[in-house]
């Protein structure tokens, strides 16, 4: 029990938890404004959209890829909203059911290059990333479309009655806990951590690598889709520079969380929890007055830390553990 303690203490997940009360705290403390129910209502808006993209993004990276077009997906997916709307598509499942369609052959033709051709990701999302948004520049080039009914707009920011929380976060959490329950609870998640460690092994032990990967693109490639939806609601504008550098924010999320960039370690908790963080501490600062070049040095020099700081940490623990083996040893022979 004490060992298993003291494990659960020692976790990363428990190092983000923290730093994310810490933030509450301090902000609370020091920036006015910090602790309302509006500025927790900004801050669960802008944790939506990152968390759906991060929660397939999580399973794409602890498989050892990447997947750098998520937000090019975001984007795309805006400007077809505004167009299908636009042409006279004027039902909201419509026009759902159309975006999660397109994102997901999106993330099929990442899947594809990836598992089909056995390219690298990295190289593959980099190009259609580009590819992407080009697209969403052909489609509505400079212009906005915006006149969307207000019971739609509204309706996707609406708080939970008798909260300021918006009630898409529970959406965002049922995903989650499919997510989860895939991920740490079914053979496919136990594929997916023995794929990241060593993608030939699974293979050898029954793992179907190819076909796990590209659905997991696909996956991906809908979650960015849906996050495009409400972006374009919570806006009330579909333009072609939607959620531009939003792939930055996820990834930095994923691997602060403590999902390994190599592959075959991490968790959902831990990456919510850093999506949470990430978001709080943007918004705190943003209510400091803290200009936003100096944001985005601040989440770069998060993410050289998510990618450190859980490898020291796996270092300090494995010394510890053989300093402790070894003086179980000693003590053993003397007694």
């Amino acid at each position: 029990m004490r060992e298993r303690t003291r494990s659960v203490l020692g976790s990363w997940d428990t190092v983000v938890l923290v730093g994310l009360v810490l933030v509450i705290l301090i902000g609370a403390a020091t920036v006015d404004g910090a602790a309302t129910p509006r500025f927790w209502r900004f801050v669960i808006l802008e944790v939506i959209p990152i968390a759906l993209i991060a929660l397939p993004m999580t399973l794409v990276i602890i498989t050892g890829e990447i997947d750098l077009s998520v937000a090019s997906v975001l984007g795309l997916t805006c400007t077809a909203f505004g167009q299908m709307w636009a042409w006279g598509v004027t039902s909201l499942p419509a026009l759902l059911a159309l975006c999660l369609l397109l994102g997901a052959v999106l993330g099929a033709v990442n899947g594809l290059f990836v598992t089909g051709f056995g390219l690298p990701s990295l190289a593959v999302t980099i190009g259609t990333l580009a590819l992407y948004r080009g697209l969403a520049y052909v489609v509505l080039g400079d212009r906005a479309v915006a006149n969307y009914p207000p019971q739609w707009t509204t309706g996707a920011i609406r708080p939970i009655p008798g909260t300021t929380i918006p009630w898409t976060v529970l959406v965002v959490g049922v995903l989650a806990i499919v997510f989860g329950i895939v991920l740490h609870a079914t053979p496919i998640g136990r594929g997916i951590y023995a794929m990241g460690n060593n993608a030939d092994a699974a293979r050898f032990s029954g793992v179907s690598v190819r076909r796990t990967k590209f659905w997991i693109f696909v996956a991906t490639g809908a979650m960015s889709a849906l996050a495009g939806v409400f972006w374009t609601l919570r806006f009330a504008s579909a333009r072609a520079d939607n959620g531009t550098g939003l792939e930055l924010a996820v990834v930095a999320a994923v691997l602060l969380g403590g999902v390994s960039i190599f592959g075959g370690r991490g968790g959902l908790v831990g990456v919510l929890g850093a999506v949470a963080l990430l978001a709080t501490l943007r918004n705190t600062l943003q209510l400091a007055y803290v200009p936003a070049n100096t944001l985005t040095i601040i989440t770069g020099s998060l993410l050289i830390v998510s990618v450190v700081g859980p490898n020291v940490a796996a270092a300090v623990r494995e010394r510890l553990r053989r300093r402790r083996s070894t003086t179980s040893t000693t003590e053993s022979a003397a007694g």
